[in-house]
């Protein structure tokens, strides 16, 4: 008997509605990701996806709803401390992070800016909370001007060093991120440090593909140590491996686009091996909810959905893809930080009916389906830490 392949795809800040603690988090109720882009862009055109059921998951925006979806559809419902990549990953794989990563709204405290900066021998600019594509707007002249690298970091917890990529060669910032990582202990154990290059001349910098991302080791067993463990082949695309530190992950790929992302989950599907191809598409938060723009985001939506027919159509009895996000990033919101929302599950399995799942508690149902479609039991109860 073949193994069975099945896809999560990961609409990376895709949220469907605030969730009922959003206040604490400084969200409002109206946030909606998916939503307000669509209302903002004055676009509804995802046919593919409302046959899924996300027009059951987002009414009122003009999408389909129809009666028998392809897929099941349901609302998740976050239970970790936090809103950003890593936590909301995390609980995908079974890891419900209980005790928030610590945040730095007025910037890091002097002890660790001296020791990052003893560490790569020179002194830095910034450390301020600040969206990436303005500080680089603000600080690149100076930095190119100095050689100081750009510190930053935002409503999440990250550590992020922006550098352009004529002052700072790629492997140096890499390496500077990974002596971060390494110093970022306990109480400054801060979920991710971010490398961030940037090119062009002031006035019209850049973010460039070589992004790295230096992320907190997750504890173990996760859902992907135990499909390893069961022999499942594993793959992670997009930003995945540097989301669980390749823990679990036995092959994959970065990409630079949600379209490179798409490809290579179809040259996964066409390699005919089964087993389990986690794919980030990263796009949408960096490059439209962060920057508060609607219509790209939109658009993004749109080009995802005019893609989706190539994974369906090469779907067998018993592969399945599972839609889902981590997080919100509302580009109607203010600010530039994610937003506190559910996150849609779209269930699709070939020659099954859909069924309406409700609002279910915890991320970790993602994981939970992955492990059942290979035979496997889930995992009882959350892994907390």
């Amino acid at each position: 008997m073949s193994r069975p392949s099945v896809i999560v795809l990961v609409i990376d800040s895709g949220g469907i509605g605030a969730l009922r603690d959003a206040a604490r988090f400084g969200d409002a109720e109206s946030a909606n990701t998916i939503g307000n882009a669509l209302v903002a862009a004055r676009t509804s055109a995802l046919p593919n996806l409302a046959k899924l059921g996300l027009g059951l998951l987002v009414p009122g925006v003009g999408l389909d709803a129809p009666a028998t979806p392809m897929a099941s559809w349901g609302r998740l419902c976050e239970l970790s401390e936090g809103k950003d990549t890593i936590t909301g990953h995390w609980e995908m794989m079974g890891i419900v992070i209980r005790n928030a990563f610590p945040t730095y709204p007025r910037g890091f405290p002097a002890e660790v800016v001296e020791r990052f900066e003893a560490a790569i021998g020179r002194p830095v600019l910034g450390n301020k909370t600040a969206s990436g594509t303005v500080i680089i707007e603000e600080l690149g002249a100076e930095h190119m001007r100095t050689g100081k690298p750009i510190l930053y970091t935002s409503a999440d917890s990250v550590f992020q060093v922006a550098a352009h990529e004529t002052v700072v060669p790629l492997e140096t910032l890499w390496n500077w991120c990974a002596l971060a990582r390494e110093m970022l202990v306990p109480p400054h154990r801060v979920n991710r440090v971010i490398a961030r290059p940037f090119a062009g001349e002031p006035g019209s910098f850049t973010r460039t593909a070589g992004r790295r991302d230096f992320a907190v080791a997750p504890p173990s067993p996760s859902v992907l140590d135990l499909l390893v463990r069961a022999g499942v082949p594993t793959c992670g695309l997009g930003k995945i491996q540097d989301i669980y530190c390749c823990q679990g992950i036995a092959a994959g790929a970065r990409t630079a686009t949600n379209a490179e992302g798409i490809a290579k989950t179809i040259e996964w599907l066409d390699r005919g091996e089964g087993g389990f191809c986690f794919t980030n598409l990263n796009d949408f938060d960096s490059k439209y909810g962060h920057r508060r723009d609607a219509d790209g985001y939109a658009k993004a939506l749109i080009a995802l959905d005019a893609r989706l027919p190539d994974i369906l159509n090469r779907l067998q009895l018993g592969d399945r893809l599972l839609i889902t996000a981590d997080h919100g990033c509302d580009p109607t919101a203010p600010g530039s930080d994610h937003t506190r929302e559910f996150a849609p599950l779209l269930d699709y399995r070939p020659r099954q009916i859909g069924v309406g799942l409700g609002e279910l508690e915890a991320f970790a149902q993602v994981g939970s389906r992955v492990m059942q479609s290979f035979g496997l039991a889930p995992p009882a109860h959350p892994l907390e830490v």
